[in-house]
């Protein structure tokens, strides 16, 4: 592990592999170390560079109204660790929500997208939650929606078979910070990408579960339409983490899409 910092912030991070950079970009229930298990397959031809988000491990929170600033800020990071014009990038949920706020407004200074599990916008039903968590995060701590952030990771299914899986997801996500979560949650809630998506012109790829409740997959289309020539994958049998559900299918998937 190792830190910098971006603006007024501490951004913690991790690099490993050797090739084309290919930047990785955890979800709001989620760190870095989500990547543990596809990041050896990948570094065989790539160099990855992991990146906690503001607010978890050792990064520091940022003032940010909207996923813009997110973005802007991985941007700031990624400048300052003199990666190339070409890097690629792939997201999971918050952290695909910040990379298609990234293709948006500093795609022409990347490489191609891989965007993961998540949309243009939430539905209108789907932002209370957001805002719920927030609320409950600010007033009783992270521990106070530990079962719920399983619940929208994982389907039924998979949390019944893998009980160590979540215990060490709510321990990694036990430690993140309260506020900066709950402002996260509430950027999420509020943004709203439809009428910007057609200023993307990298290669994106846009793949989601297909059993994932929280960016249900007719929605995670819609994003994919919104692009021009995106294309859009269905993981079949899989909630909303891929890296943990379908590792060998996401990093075959990655593989396929990505230049070498």
């Amino acid at each position: 592990m190792a830190t910098l910092k971006t603006g007024n912030a501490q951004v913690e991070y991790r690099q490993t592999g050797s090739g084309r950079d290919l930047v990785l970009l955890h979800s709001l229930l989620t760190d870095m170390s989500v990547f543990d298990g596809i990041a050896p397959a990948l570094a065989k031809g790539r160099r990855l560079t992991l990146i906690n988000l503001p607010g978890y491990g050792a990064s520091g929170p940022i003032e940010a109204g909207g996923i813009e600033q997110y973005a802007d800020h991985i941007a700031m990071t990624l400048r300052s660790l003199d990666l190339p014009a070409e890097t690629d990038v792939f997201g999971n949920g918050f952290g695909g929500f910040i990379a298609v706020a990234l293709a948006i407004r500093h795609g022409a200074n990347l490489g191609d997208f891989v965007i993961a599990d998540a949309l243009a916008a939430f539905p209108p039903a789907a932002k209370e939650p957001l805002r719920g968590m927030a609320a409950r995060v600010e007033s009783e701590g992270m521990e106070a929606v530990l079962d719920v952030a399983v619940k929208r990771m994982f389907p039924d299914a998979f949390i019944a078979a893998h009980p160590e899986v979540i215990a060490e997801r709510k321990a990694a996500l036990a430690h993140a910070d309260a506020a900066a979560f709950a402002r996260a949650c509430r950027a999420l809630a509020a943004l709203d990408f439809t009428a910007q998506l057609s200023r993307v012109t990298n290669e994106t790829l846009v793949t989601v579960g297909e059993l994932d409740a929280t960016t249900p997959p007719a929605e995670a289309a819609k994003l994919a339409e919104g692009i021009t020539d995106a294309r859009f994958e269905l993981l079949q049998g899989c909630g909303h983490c891929p890296m943990l559900e379908k590792p060998d299918e996401l990093v075959a998937l990655l593989e396929d899409f990505l230049d070498p």
